[in-house]
């Protein structure tokens, strides 16, 4: 039995794939090493996975996760599943790659994530050539769900909002100015806060196009501050994976022609595309 899993800074997507073929898919929260400790995964991982998931019989698991992109993050994550699957051979790469592989397989080309968190890729059809630092949820990650949901709280701190959608907010979430910077600047996992409220943004009927035109501003940046920095970035098709692309997509197809690419595929999960990927290499080594 093998596994494979896509885990972002919000949720992990796992699915098992047993010696007859057979699939099963289940989720767990997001382990993004910059963010968790080896423990805390450790933990979460006994508590979140299946209790009838046959741990003994597990002989690989190929995790690709946010936060993976040096060598000592991977063996961070890499030690924490090692502890929980210890039959397993544990397999850890850059969410980034599985992007890549998930709407590229073996072809070149352009690869981005728009989820939590940003980030972006040329890959040569099997590992990643250049990479443009996203800088994260702090400096950076235009364009992902955190950035959106800052873009809308800096609004609501300020007061830019529109009233109707400032009253649906209040609503919604009985938050105060001091409950957001109490969230924000002293508890954990603020990227995840954050981007949680990309989600009213994408609900928000009351006034849709302020909703609009901050998704499009935040793609804007996306596109201004990464894309156009790759070099010929037009001569590829625009590629991504993450719920904030997809659900976001009809905006989001409007900049990237704006910005001279075409749209290729743009997908919510990996997860499909990444167990085929794995199972055609099995294949073709066997």
């Amino acid at each position: 039995m093998i596994i494979i899993a896509d885990g972002g800074s919000t949720k992990t997507n796992w699915c098992l794939v047993n010696n007859e073929g057979k699939k099963e898919n289940f989720n767990t929260e997001g382990y993004n090493p910059y963010f968790v400790s080896k423990e805390y995964i450790i933990n979460s991982l006994r508590e979140h996975l299946p209790a009838d998931l046959p741990l003994d019989q597990i002989t690989e698991v190929n995790y690709y996760g946010a936060g993976c992109s040096t060598d000592e993050k991977r063996q961070q994550v890499a030690d924490a599943m090692q502890v929980v699957f210890s039959k397993a051979q544990v397999n850890v790469g850059h969410d980034l790659l599985a992007a890549a592989r998930a709407v590229l397989g073996t072809n070149p080309g352009f690869a981005a994530i728009l989820g939590t968190g940003t980030n972006t890729c040329l890959y040569d059809g099997k590992d990643i050539l250049q990479n443009i630092d996203s800088g994260a949820y702090i400096l950076g990650d235009e364009g992902s769900g955190c950035h959106i949901g800052k873009k809308l709280l800096v609004d609501y701190l300020r007061g830019y909002m529109p009233e109707v959608v400032r009253e649906l907010f209040w609503e919604t979430y009985h938050l105060t100015p001091d409950d957001v910077n109490e969230e924000v600047y002293t508890k954990p996992l603020a990227n995840r806060f954050c981007a949680s409220f990309a989600k009213f943004v994408y609900d928000n009927n009351v006034h849709l196009e302020y909703s609009r035109n901050l998704v499009r501003s935040a793609f804007q940046d996306f596109f201004k501050n990464l894309v156009t920095h790759y070099p010929d970035y037009q001569k590829y098709t625009f590629n991504c994976i993450g719920s904030v692309g997809y659900n976001f997509r009809n905006i989001l197809a409007e900049v990237v022609e704006e910005n001279g690419m075409q749209l290729g595929n743009i997908i919510r999960s990996p997860i499909d595309n990444l167990v085929k990927y794995h199972l055609e290499a099995a294949a073709a080594k066997a």
